[in-house]
C-alpha cells in the first residue's frame, strides 16, 4: 500500500473560456517564485494548455484524463510522477465546466477527478454583469455534489473595486466559501496569451512566451491571495493507493525495444505529444531521435539521418501555419519517401496525417507536402471534428492487432480534398477505402466513419491516443521498429 500527502489543488471553471489557464499559469509561476517545486497536470485531451503549464513549471505537464488514460491509472500516475519530481505542490487544471462529463452522471468530469484525487478545488468564474447572482451560482456548485471540496472562488472579469466588494460580500455571506481573488476585466490588448483557431497560441510558436508567463504571474500576484491558495492545497487529505504502477509502466525483464531507434518529429509545426507516450517508448528500451523538417540540412544529411532510425512518430500540431517551410524542404521529403518505400514504419497523428498528404490548402495558398497519400488537405473555418473518440481496428495494419479498441480524441479543421488525377472514380476524395482500417465507434475519422489510413508500413489517423489508456500503441511501435531493424 502506498500513501501520499502531496499538497494539491484542482482549478475548475463553470465553462470553457472561464480563465482556468490564466489562473493556473499564474499560480504555477507564483509558487515557483516562492521556491516551491511545482508539478502541473492537465485534465482533458488538450496539448496546448499542457505545453504552457510545462513551460511555466519547468517540468513536463502530465495528463490526468479519466477517459484517455483510464480511471485505474489516475492515482498511480499522479502519485508516482509527483513523488519522482519531488514537488512541494501539484496543480491540476480541469477542463470544460466543473461537472461536465460524457454522461448524465458526469463520470469523466473535473469534479469526479478532484474527488478521485481527494483534492481541494478552486473555482474561477466569470462575474461579468452580476453581483448577488454570483452567490447563487457558487451555492449551486457547492451543493450539487457534496463530495466536491470547494476551497475557494476566484472571480474573473471584475469591473472595479465596488463590483468586487459586492461580489465578495454576497458569496461569502450566502455560501461560506472564501473569495481568494478577483481578476480585472482586461481589454483584448491586455490578454495574457492571444488565441487562434484551435485555442491559445501554442507556446512553441509564441514570440514572447516567457514574457507572457511573467505577465500571468504578475496578474495573479496582484489579484489573488496566493498564500490562501497554498493553505487550501496543504489541507488536501492523504491519498492511499495499492502499490501497483500505472498500466503499461511495468519494467519486466529485458526491454523489448532495446536497440530500436525511433525518430520523433518535434518542432513548432509538430508539437502535440503526451510526455507519457515518449517516456513509455524509452521505458520499453527505445532510443528517441528528435528530428525536424524545419531544420536546414542537405539531402545527403537527411538520408543519413533516416538510415539510422527504425520507426518514425509524427504527432499533431500546426503544419498549416508552417506549410511553406515544410514544403520547401524537399530533401527531407525525398529521404522520407525513399525510406517509406523501403518499409520504414511511420505512425502519424492528425497534423502528421496532413503532412503525409499531397498538399495543404488554406485561403489563397496551396503548399506541397510529402505526398505519401493521394489527396490534399483543405482547412475549414469551423472544426470538422472535436471530441473524444473510440475506434476499433478492422483490418491488418503495421501497429495494432485486429480487434484492438483505441480510446482517443480528435480536434481538427482539416478534411481530405479532391486533388485531380489521383482521385478514384466514385470516391469523395480519392481515399483508397480498402486501406482505412479503423471504424469509428465514436467520432468522425477521415471519411465515411473510418480512420487509420495505411500504406505499406505507414499508419496515419486523426485519432490521438494516450499510452496509458491504449498500451497497445507502445507495443505496436516497439514491435514495428524491431521488425524493421532486424530486416536491415
Amino acid at each position: 500500500m502506498s500513501f501520499s500527502s502531496i499538497p494539491r489543488l484542482v482549478i475548475a471553471g463553470l465553462s470553457g473560456g472561464s480563465g482556468k489557464t490564466t489562473l493556473s499559469l499564474g499560480l504555477v509561476r507564483a509558487f515557483k517564485r516562492r521556491g516551491l517545486p511545482v508539478l502541473a497536470f492537465k485534465k482533458g485531451p488538450d496539448y496546448i494548455d499542457a505545453a504552457w503549464l510545462g513551460a511555466a513549471s519547468g517540468a513536463p505537464c502530465y495528463n490526468l484524463d479519466p477517459f484517455l488514460i483510464g480511471r485505474r491509472n489516475i492515482l498511480p500516475s499522479f502519485i508516482s510522477r509527483s513523488e519522482k519530481a519531488g514537488c512541494d505542490i501539484a496543480l491540476i487544471e480541469g477542463n470544460r465546466g466543473v461537472f461536465d462529463g460524457m454522461d448524465l452522471k458526469g463520470s469523466q468530469s473535473t469534479a469526479t477527478l478532484a474527488e478521485m484525487l481527494k483534492s481541494p478545488v478552486i473555482l474561477i468564474m466569470d462575474a461579468s454583469k452580476m453581483t448577488r447572482t454570483a452567490a447563487a451560482i457558487v451555492l449551486g456548485v457547492k451543493n450539487f455534489d457534496p463530495g466536491l471540496e470547494l476551497a475557494g472562488v476566484v472571480l474573473n472579469r471584475v469591473a472595479g473595486a465596488r463590483h468586487e466588494a459586492m461580489l465578495r460580500r454576497s458569496i461569502e455571506s450566502y455560501t461560506g466559501v472564501p473569495v481568494l481573488g478577483a481578476l480585472p476585466k482586461l481589454k483584448e490588448a491586455g490578454r495574457v496569451i492571444s488565441e487562434r483557431h484551435m485555442g491559445l497560441l501554442a507556446h512553441q510558436e509564441h514570440p514572447e512566451a516567457e514574457a507572457a508567463l511573467e505577465r500571468a504571474c504578475e496578474l495573479i500576484e496582484r489579484s489573488v491571495d496566493v498564500e490562501g491558495v497554498l493553505a487550501a492545497a496543504r489541507k488536501a487529505r492523504r491519498l492511499r493507493m495499492p502499490g501497483a504502477r500505472a498500466a503499461g509502466e511495468e519494467n519486466k525483464g529485458k526491454k523489448r525495444g532495446s536497440g530500436a531507434v525511433i525518430g520523433v518529429i518535434l518542432d513548432r509545426a509538430f508539437q502535440f505529444y503526451y510526455p507519457e507516450n515518449l517516456e513509455a517508448l524509452e521505458r520499453a528500451g527505445a532510443k528517441l531521435e528528435m528530428i525536424s523538417p524545419l531544420s536546414e540540412n542537405g539531402g545527403k544529411a537527411w538520408k543519413k539521418i533516416f538510415s539510422g532510425i527504425h520507426a518514425l512518430y509524427i504527432g499533431g500540431g500546426f503544419p498549416e501555419t508552417n506549410s511553406l517551410p515544410l514544403s520547401e524542404n524537399r530533401g527531407f521529403i525525398r529521404a522520407l519517401k525513399e525510406r517509406v518505400e523501403a518499409g520504414l514504419p511511420v505512425y502519424a497523428e492528425c497534423g502528421g496525417l496532413m503532412y503525409l498528404s499531397e498538399n495543404i490548402q488554406t485561403e489563397g495558398s496551396r503548399h506541397r507536402m510529402a505526398g505519401i497519400f493521394p489527396f490534399g488537405m483543405a482547412l475549414e473555418k469551423r472544426p470538422v471534428a472535436h471530441g473524444y473518440s473510440i475506434a476499433s481496428v478492422q483490418a491488418k495494419n503495421p501497429f495494432y492487432p485486429v480487434g484492438t479498441v483505441l480510446k482517443g480524441h480528435e480536434f481538427h479543421y482539416s478534411r481530405p480534398s479532391r486533388t485531380g488525377q489521383n482521385t478514384k472514380k466514385g470516391g469523395r476524395s480519392g481515399l483508397p477505402a480498402a486501406r482505412l482500417v479503423l471504424r469509428m465507434e465514436r467520432g468522425t475519422g477521415i471519411e465515411g466513419g473510418m480512420d487509420g489510413l495505411v500504406y505499406k508500413n505507414v499508419f496515419a489517423t486523426y485519432t490521438h491516443t494516450h499510452a496509458l489508456g491504449t498500451p497497445e500503441w507502445v507495443q505496436g511501435m516497439i514491435r514495428a521498429a524491431q521488425k524493421f531493424r532486424l530486416s536491415l
